[in-house]
């Protein structure tokens, strides 16, 4: 009976010190793992990393990370057209699958699916902020976006008639919606200016714009997209990411 005691007790010991080093290998990875995506995707501030189940020790000798959490904030997206960059905030990715080399120096994750936000200033980029003629004597040009609600973009237009400033902006209702690379803006109706009806084409060359979102760290690329109080908020998803390598 005492022997079957002691037997327990360094049972319970070892699965103590092997909880214990399994945790400092497991933090020791996050670091790592941090560094290296902050290296490979030129990021201006580290990653956070988080490698989820247990025991991570038993993962890393199978040669795969069930599940990996991954949370950048302030990432510099491409905009497609050179040195245009547009800031990505609050990106978090969840990759299952995280298949990675012997001397651990590149993983890639079978799938990948996230969130992030893109604020309303940052996407204002995009739309026409000069002004441009809707109309004989008459231009417009966007001065704000906002949350319209029920998942659409307010656009804020000013508009000037004959040199003239009208004294109320005029609010067009959008969808925005996802197409390829590209987050796309779209008036539902279109307004008047000033009493009158204008052409289509003229106005919707104001009111509608799209924004090229490309170079998704690892290869993500955006999924939907739907307005929100502080920005449009993305979801991503992506096969065979490299984390690192």
């Amino acid at each position: 009976m005492r022997a079957l005691r002691i037997l327990l007790i360094v049972v319970v010991i070892l699965g103590g010190l092997f909880m214990i080093a399994d945790r400092v290998a497991v933090n020791f990875a996050e670091g790592e793992a941090a560094d290296q995506l902050r290296s490979s995707e030129n990021l201006a501030s580290t990653p956070d990393v988080s490698i989820n189940g247990f025991p991570f020790l038993t993962q890393v000798v199978g040669g795969e990370l069930d599940d990996v959490e991954v949370g950048i904030d302030g990432y510099e997206a491409s905009t497609g057209d050179g040195a245009e960059k547009i800031r990505i905030d609050h990106l978090r990715a969840n990759m299952k699958g995280v298949g990675f080399s012997s001397d651990f120096s590149s993983a890639t994750a079978a799938t990948a699916t996230g969130t992030a936000t893109i604020a309303y200033d940052e996407l204002m980029k995009a739309a026409k902020s000069e002004p441009t003629e809707v109309a004989p004597g008459v231009t417009a040009k966007v001065i704000g976006l906002s949350d319209g609600g029920n998942g659409k973009i307010k656009v804020s237009l000013q508009a000037t008639a004959f040199g003239v400033e009208l004294p109320q902006p005029v609010d067009v209702l959008s969808s925005v919606t996802v197409k390829d690379n590209d987050v796309e803006v779209v008036a539902d109706g279109l307004p008047e200016i000033g009493g009158k009806q204008l052409a289509e084409s003229r106005i919707r060359a104001i009111t509608d714009f799209q924004q090229t979102i490309d170079e998704l760290p690892g290869g993500i690329e955006l999924d939907k997209v739907e307005a929100a109080k502080d920005g449009v908020e993305i979801t991503v998803k992506g096969s065979n990411v490299e984390l690192a390598g």
